[in-house]
């Protein structure tokens, strides 16, 4: 998938902003699709198979939350959240749900461009995953995590797919294996820009890939909390394959 290919779909039931951010998207180089609603979202994944969804949270009928479960029973597509709420739990939820990630309204469209290009970027092809000379396969803990594939291997050789989000964490942390960072590190290392102030939703995808791994969300031996500064992966990587 390259960047003038990936196909965008906007689910949002305003007129105005869809058809703003069809121009917009368009001009730079994106396949833009429109849904007003679930129910038009739904016809439209049957026919086609998007790089990533911008969904709306208020919404007639099914709405943002309805979808983001939806689609991640069967998918890892990556979602970004748009939403007037000023709520924090909102987007704690959406996230909780499978979000990768979340913009406030009104918005910049330059800053939904932004973070198109950072999520496709964590999401890009399984071929392109691994860099040349990087160990394909790496053991952690109880674990496995298959570079190319995106997927978690467990002690009887089944394997989990990531989303983009939860691989891009798992990869810092293998990264980054027994050493402690902070949550404004573990945010810049996987959105490539700065936590804004009182953000907490690195908590939320820790709690998330806590649960991938098996493990209880608010207390794991694995990725531990560092009290007051922030989460360390407790094991060592070794290289498999």
């Amino acid at each position: 998938m390259t960047t003038s290919a990936a196909t965008l779909v906007v689910v949002d039931d305003d007129p105005e902003i869809r058809d703003l951010l069809a121009d917009y998207l368009t001009r730079h180089g994106y396949r833009a699709l429109m849904a007003e609603d679930a129910e038009a979202l739904r016809a439209l994944l049957a026919t086609e198979r998007p790089d990533l969804l911008i969904v709306d949270l208020m919404l007639p009928g099914d709405d943002g939350f309805a979808i983001c479960r939806d689609v991640r029973r069967d998918s890892d597509m990556p979602i970004i959240m748009l939403t007037a709420s000023p709520d924090e739990t909102d987007r704690i939820l959406g996230l909780e749900l499978g979000a990768d990630d979340y913009l406030g309204k009104p918005f910049n469209p330059r800053e939904l461009l932004a973070r198109v290009k950072a999520v496709l970027r964590r999401c890009r092809p399984r071929d392109e995953t691994v860099a040349p000379g990087m160990a394909r396969v790496v053991a952690f803990g109880d674990w496995r995590l298959d570079r190319v594939t995106r997927e978690l291997i467990d002690e009887r050789g089944e394997r989990r797919a990531l989303s983009g989000a939860d691989f891009s964490l798992l990869q810092v942390f293998l990264d980054h294996a027994e050493q402690v960072l902070s949550r404004e590190a573990l945010f810049d290392l996987t959105r490539g820009r700065p936590a804004p102030p009182l953000d907490r939703s690195i908590d939320v995808h820790v709690c998330r890939l806590r649960q991938r791994l098996g493990e209880d969300a608010q207390h794991s031996p694995l990725i531990r909390t560092v009290r007051g500064t922030g989460y360390v992966l407790a094991a060592r990587v070794d290289v498999i394959a």
